[in-house]
């Protein structure tokens, strides 16, 4: 880990490369968002909404929200009757799928360790 680079020069996590990560992929329903994205490559409101299982309309909506704000997820308008919306990944969303995989890796290494 680079963090003892960062030591001295900082006033506070967030200044660091690991706080900015952190900021992208931290709260209750942000990687869980973006492991379902990661899942599909385009997936509409509802489905996502299913496939989490208990988070509220609003609650995801505000999350797609800001994840596009960040440039993680990108939100796909289609001009017809009923209005169709997709989310997917941004290539700035799809970089994170490795540190993704390595969570999985380490969940199925030490799942078992649970007490």
């Amino acid at each position: 880990m680079s963090m003892k680079k960062y030591e001295g020069r900082i006033a506070s996590l967030e200044d660091t490369p690991f706080g900015y990560t952190l900021s992208m992929i931290g709260g209750k329903w942000r990687l869980v968002i973006l492991y379902w994205l990661a899942e599909q490559k385009t997936t509409r409101f509802n489905e996502l909404r299913r496939r989490i299982g208990r988070i509220t309309e609003k609650t995801l909506s505000s999350q797609l929200k800001e994840l596009e704000r960040d440039g993680l997820v990108v939100r796909t308008e289609y001009p017809q009757v009923p209005p169709k919306v997709e989310y997917g990944l941004s290539e700035k969303g799809r970089s994170l799928y490795p540190l993704m995989e390595a969570m999985c890796a380490w969940g199925e290494e030490h799942q078992g360790e649970r007490r």
